[in-house]
């Protein structure tokens, strides 16, 4: 076990390692002259990453287009997980508000935090910049219609997030210290065990594949892609050339990476103090920004909505026809909430309770506020402002072109109303980063002690490692390593969601038995 996780971790980190080779070496091994850290990266880890995208978003032909097969992957199977389920993300929705509310929370259960604190830690891995810039690249990509289809993968979603979250709590396990540690790598390896000797080695191997994308992206997606946005908002707010962050992007990502040690010393119950108070709050000033502009076109609601619903089923030639607009809105949607990716129940698992399900309606929250509220607000804001004064059309040259950054054409919607919102923006960014970053820090620790075992020194070390990353990623701009670091996330959905079908029976059992005794009382309600 231990010799293949150092392979595979050294496969992973390898390209970092080089680095530590004489310039001159390294430069001559590359092919360029006087080359940056930046172009040194770049050109290492450019050929890792295209065979690791090749791998993970190898693509199938639909109606003419090739798409990613993970996008199907992980829709097709949050459609058959809500039918199988009962359309439990509509059934469940009240109930999941009142179980979120505390109403059913017994102080004698196990587990280390709340179900609303388990849900702003989940959330915080979720909700962030993609929320802002991924938004504005599906729809100028895809036009007004992607908006729809992306609430649709949202709803669905949903049930996904139930069915992961609810085995995270089923199949965890509780320490003597009391500290919790779950996921899918503990539902995988456990629960395909309960199926017999050949189930057993299959789910072994699903869990380490796993809990090996789960490290590789805590520290890419979850880490230097996050700081190294915030850094560059942060350097725009401030002056741009003229800030003193230009070229001194390490500068701010110290400053972060000490804020995160601070944070995540104390494990999942510090992680979710913060949380439980950052993500309100963030989320709070964002949709408030974007009600603002709303009530100021408010006129014009009904005409966008129209608009949506028309490119939806009606999509212009310029955005590839229904076809490209379903893949744009279904794409920010995955990327965004991450259901099926099963990184949310990690954090749930740690949640005060002995009922799984419970927790598991709490989760189904997550996609609705993520990707329903919060990400259908962006779109509107982007469209009612008629792309923040550029239009549609040249919103999707400058995005072919890349011409116009994704955050700036939000940025620049919000601005055609509140002139100084773009200030806000930078705070919002930053905090999106710093709770995703806290929240991935917890994800992908769990997997590292799951693969080397559990105990402090173990911990530390991960602890370390990421915090260095932080520095790293605020101070590079090589955009493979920040496509490697996404891609590892997006493995983690085919040894999930496999393991979600196998496992899929169980959750139903327990689900109707949770409904049933909900309904008798025999399960006590706490006012």
């Amino acid at each position: 076990m231990y010799k293949r996780l150092l392979s595979t971790l050294l496969l992973l980190i390898g390209p970092l390692l080089l680095l530590a080779q004489p310039e001159e070496e390294l430069i001559e091994e590359v092919g360029t002259s006087g080359a940056t850290i930046d172009e040194r990266l770049q050109a290492i880890f450019e050929p890792v990453t295209a065979v690791v995208e090749s791998i993970v978003f190898f693509t199938v032909p639909v109606g003419g287009i090739e798409i990613p097969f993970v996008l199907p992957w992980l829709i097709v199977g949050a459609t058959v997980f809500t039918v199988y389920m009962g359309f439990i993300n509509i059934t469940g929705f009240k109930h999941a508000l009142d179980v979120v509310r505390g109403k059913y929370d017994d102080p004698d259960d196990q587990g280390e935090v709340s179900h609303f604190q388990a849900l702003t830690a989940a959330l915080s891995g979720t909700v962030g910049v993609g929320n802002i810039a991924g938004v504005a690249y599906a729809v100028a990509l895809g036009g007004p219609g992607a908006t729809f289809w992306m609430i649709v993968a949202g709803l669905l979603g949903m049930t996904s997030k139930f069915v992961e979250c609810s085995l995270g709590v089923m199949y965890r396990d509780v320490h003597a210290d009391g500290s919790v540690s779950g996921g899918p790598m503990y539902y995988l390896d456990k629960g395909l065990k309960e199926k017999g000797p050949g189930w057993a080695t299959l789910g072994k191997v699903l869990a380490v594949m796993f809990a090996i994308a789960c490290i590789g992206g805590s520290f890419g997606g979850g880490n230097m892609v996050q700081i190294n946005q915030a850094t560059q908002q942060l350097t725009e707010v401030t002056g741009g050339t003229e800030s003193f962050f230009y070229g001194r992007g390490w500068i701010f990502g110290l400053a972060m990476s000490i804020t995160v040690g601070l944070i995540i010393l104390g494990g999942i119950k510090s992680i979710a103090k913060v949380t439980d108070k950052v993500v309100p709050f963030m989320v709070g000033i964002y949709v408030l920004g974007a009600l603002v502009v709303l009530a100021y076109h408010i006129t014009d609601i009904p005409a966008a909505f129209a608009t949506i619903l028309g490119g939806a089923f009606n999509a212009d030639a310029l955005y590839g026809g229904i076809i490209g607009v379903l893949i744009q809105g279904f794409r920010r949607a995955a990327f965004s909430n991450e259901a099926g990716v099963g990184s949310a129940s990690i954090a749930h698992s740690a949640a005060k309770t002995d009922e799984p399900i419970s927790e598991g309606v709490v989760a189904l929250l997550e996609p609705f506020i993520d990707t329903v509220v919060i990400c259908t607000m962006t779109a509107l804001v982007i469209i009612i402002t008629n792309y923040g004064g550029y239009g549609a059309e040249l919103a999707f040259e400058n995005k072919v072109n890349d011409a116009v950054g994704d955050i700036t054409l939000t940025s620049a919607a919000f601005e055609s109303v509140i002139s100084w919102f773009p200030l806000v923006l930078g705070v919002a960014v930053i905090l999106f980063a710093l709770s995703t970053m806290i929240s991935w820090s917890y994800y992908g620790l769990k997997c590292w002690t799951y693969l080397l075992g559990e105990s402090k020194t173990n911990e530390a070390i991960y602890k370390v490692i990421f915090c260095i990353f932080v520095v790293i990623g605020s101070a590079i701009s090589a955009s493979a390593v920040f496509d490697f670091g996404d891609a590892m996330i997006f493995a983690m959905c085919f040894p999930n969601v496999a393991g979600l079908y196998i496992l899929m029976p169980n959750v139903r059992r327990a689900l109707t038995s949770y409904m049933s005794r909900i309904k008798s009382g025999e399960i006590t309600r706490f006012e």
